[in-house]
C-alpha cells in the first residue's frame, strides 16, 4: 500500500458535489470521456490562478483528444463564479468546502505556511479514463511546466 489511500488503479470517488457554472456533478456522470481532475488550495491565489489559466490555454487541446478538465477547491460557487469570471476559466469548478472529495483523493495535508503548520489542499492532479478508473496521479505538483505534463501524459496513455 503506497503513502496515500487513493492510488492509480482506483475508482474515482462518486461524490456529488455543487460545481460551477451550474447544479451538481459527480465523477461517473462523466463516464465515457476522459477527466483531467485537478485539486488546488484556493481561488485567485497566484499559484491556483497560474495553472488554472495554463489549463484554460490548453482547453481545447484536452478537448481534441476527449478530455474534459474539471478544477476542485474548498471555495463555496460564489468564489467559483469570481474567479472563473475573472479569469476566463470554460471548465467546472467543483466546490468542496466539507473536504468529501478532498479526503476520498486523499489531498489534505498538513503544510508548512509561513512557518505554521495549516490543513490545507496539497495541488494534485489526477488523470481518470473514460471507465472512472484513475490511471495516472501527480501529487505536490509545482505549477511550472505541470498542464504540459499532463497533456502529454494524457496523449502518451491514449496512445
Amino acid at each position: 500500500m503506497g503513502k496515500y489511500s487513493l492510488n492509480p488503479g482506483d475508482a474515482a470517488s462518486d461524490i456529488t458535489l455543487p460545481v460551477w457554472p451550474e447544479g451538481n456533478l459527480k465523477l461517473p456522470d462523466l463516464h465515457g470521456q476522459w477527466v483531467i481532475l485537478y485539486f488546488y488550495p484556493r481561488d485567485n491565489t497566484p499559484g491556483c490562478t497560474t495553472e488554472s489559466c495554463e489549463f484554460r490555454d490548453v482547453e481545447s487541446d484536452f478537448l481534441g483528444i476527449n478530455a474534459l478538465l474539471v478544477g476542485v477547491s474548498r471555495d463555496s460557487l460564489a468564489s467559483h463564479q469570481r474567479f472563473a469570471e475573472k479569469q476566463n476559466l470554460p471548465f467546472r469548478l467543483m466546490s468542496d468546502a466539507d473536504e468529501l472529495l478532498c479526503k476520498a483523493f486523499d489531498v489534505i495535508r498538513m503544510k508548512n505556511m509561513y512557518g505554521k503548520q495549516v490543513r490545507g489542499i496539497e495541488r494534485s492532479t489526477f488523470i481518470i479514463n473514460p471507465d472512472g478508473i484513475v490511471i495516472h496521479a501527480w501529487r505536490k505538483v509545482r505549477v511550472k511546466g505541470h498542464v504540459e505534463d499532463v497533456l502529454n501524459k494524457l496523449k502518451e496513455l491514449q496512445a
